[in-house]
């Protein structure tokens, strides 16, 4: 009887380990292995936690082996755990130092305490075997959509239940005005994946532009077979978004294959995103082009590209602006995200007004620093002309070139012009003295008088004291509030107003470190990579 009680408890517990397996979908070794430590652990509570206890599951027979290990030593400082070498010989005569002696101990009967202990060890083994296969699961799934049901929602968060997981929809990543309800399935795109903890936090969302572009990608076989290519996306969830494509086969519509028959794989789309308004636009490799396609629906006139600043003026007739602006912004918004350019949109009538101030003022300017006559500024200024710089340093040809003019007098112009300029700069360089703005300043490559001037505004007076300066001293900073709504709070540079960009005053500022002499040329080399194998000699 004895004999077969044994195998009953050992097929059970084989049985055990094969059903948490299975339900917990985790390997049956890890199921083994926790049970191993909760029997250890149960025995060192009877035995004392002072051994060396080890417990082996037989995962045939399910058979449970303790035994209490002890290291062969000279000197026995622990007796728990060591044992010295002769005593080790009796047992086995083929021990020595270093060696472990393992001795049998017989079989563990569980009392209450220690059946709840080993409980808990084996259900926390199990959790933690569980959260490793979760999380082993879905980071690979990063980029994915995935289905799923609304398991609860808490404070505006919907709990996603995935199957064998749980993912978290925050409120921003829902789409606004959205109310899913317990029991809805819900189709969402997984963002990230993050061990924490609790466990793996799955992060879903409806509101990411990637996910409107997996969608598409769902409903446009030509999407999914990478014919018809999405090339970005903008939305304002909810409400409306734009998406811009392009074909890699002239033969093939990206715009008509992303309608569908009768706009039924748009609509498929739309009805997923709770009606949201979706324009498709196709894209172009000019700016100028693709941009004008993205303010769509409205009419444009004319643009103007400022392509190092990334920004274009749009011009649009008066009964366009409200189109091309949209509600609130959305539709120049929307564009300007699809594009990556800051769009200003103005009327024609403005743009009209704005081009008739700069031509009276860049005219004004040359009859003042020129000391010529309204004609002769005029010509100037419709030829392209905008400074007294320009004029100075172009070949002489190509003033005398404007209609109305020769040799002589573009030659007359030109000896004005550079006058004017040696003038103003004598007058910043008298400034700077004034300032007391050290000679050294000059040293520095890519500095002027007129910035000269600027440092000495500013304090900066010296090689060290420009050395000194971070590049947000010199460009300024813009401050960003913590509140969502506020505006951001531009910080002035010293060389605000001054054509130059972070690389440019980076420069400055290195120069001086240099010929101030607290750093050298060599330091700002990049050392060579060191060759992985020597090459042998020839």
């Amino acid at each position: 009887m004895a004999v077969t009680g044994v195998s009953a408890n050992r097929l059970e517990l084989l049985q055990i380990a094969d059903s948490v397996a299975r339900e917990k979908t985790i390997d049956r070794k890890i199921v083994l292995e926790a049970m191993e430590d909760a029997i250890q652990k149960a025995a060192k509570s009877r035995y004392g936690a002072e051994n060396d206890i080890r417990c082996e599951i037989d995962p045939k027979s399910g058979e449970t082996r303790l035994s209490r290990v002890m290291a062969v030593v000279e000197e026995v400082e622990t007796e728990a755990t060591q044992i010295t070498l002769a005593d080790a010989k009796r047992r086995n005569p083929d021990a020595k130092i270093g060696d472990f002696i393992a001795e049998s101990l017989p079989p563990l009967d569980f009392g209450r305490v220690a059946a709840q202990n080993a409980k808990q060890v084996i259900v926390q083994k199990v959790r933690d075997a569980e959260r490793e296969r979760q999380f082993g699961e879905y980071k690979d799934r990063i980029g994915e959509i995935i289905n799923g049901t609304v398991k609860r929602v808490e404070y505006g968060n919907v709990i996603v239940e995935l199957g064998r997981a749980e993912g978290i929809i925050r409120r921003d990543e829902m789409i606004p005005r959205e109310v899913p309800r317990l029991g809805d399935r819900i189709r969402s795109y997984i963002y990230d994946v993050r061990r924490e903890p609790r466990g793996p936090q799955i992060f879903l969302s409806r509101a990411r532009p990637e996910f409107m572009s997996k969608l598409f990608a769902m409903e446009v076989p030509e999407i999914y077979d990478n014919v018809v290519e999405i090339k970005s996306v903008a939305r304002d969830p909810g409400s409306r978004a734009k998406i811009a494509v392009i074909s890699k086969d002239s033969s093939i519509d990206p715009v008509g294959a992303c309608v569908g028959m009768r706009g039924a794989r748009v609509q498929a789309v739309v009805n997923e995103l709770q009606g949201e308004k979706v324009d498709i636009i196709q894209w172009n490799a000019d700016a100028a082009t693709f941009i004008v396609n993205a303010l769509a629906p409205a009419e444009v006139s004319k643009v103007v590209l400022d392509e190092d600043a990334s920004r274009i003026e749009v011009v649009v007739p008066e009964a366009q602006l409200p189109l091309a602006i949209g509600r609130r912004g959305q539709n120049v918004r929307l564009a300007s995200q699809l594009t990556g350019w800051d769009i200003d949109i103005l009327t024609e009538q403005v743009e009209s007004e704005r081009r008739q101030k700069e031509f009276a003022e860049r005219s004004a300017m040359f009859m003042e620093c020129l000391d010529v006559d309204e004609v002769i500024a005029q010509l100037l200024v419709t030829e392209g002309f905008a400074s007294v710089e320009e004029v100075a340093s172009v070949e002489s040809s190509e003033v005398a070139h404007i209609a109305g003019f020769d040799e002589n007098t573009a030659a007359e112009i030109q000896t004005r012009a550079r006058e004017y300029l040696d003038k103003q700069e004598k007058a910043r360089d008298d400034r700077r003295r004034e300032l007391g703005v050290a000679d050294e300043l000059i040293q520095v490559p890519g500095v002027t008088t007129a910035m000269l001037v600027a440092f000495g505004e500013h304090k900066v007076k010296t090689l060290e004291d420009l050395a000194d300066c971070a590049t947000d001293d010199l460009i300024g900073w813009t401050e960003r509030k913590k509140e969502k709504d506020a505006e951001p709070i531009r910080h002035k540079g010293y060389l605000d107003g001054f054509d130059i960009d972070r690389a440019g005053a980076e420069d400055l500022i290195l120069s001086a470190r240099i010929l101030a002499g607290w750093i050298k040329p060599e330091d700002l080399v990049p050392p060579e990579p060191a060759a992985d194998d020597a090459t042998p000699a020839a």
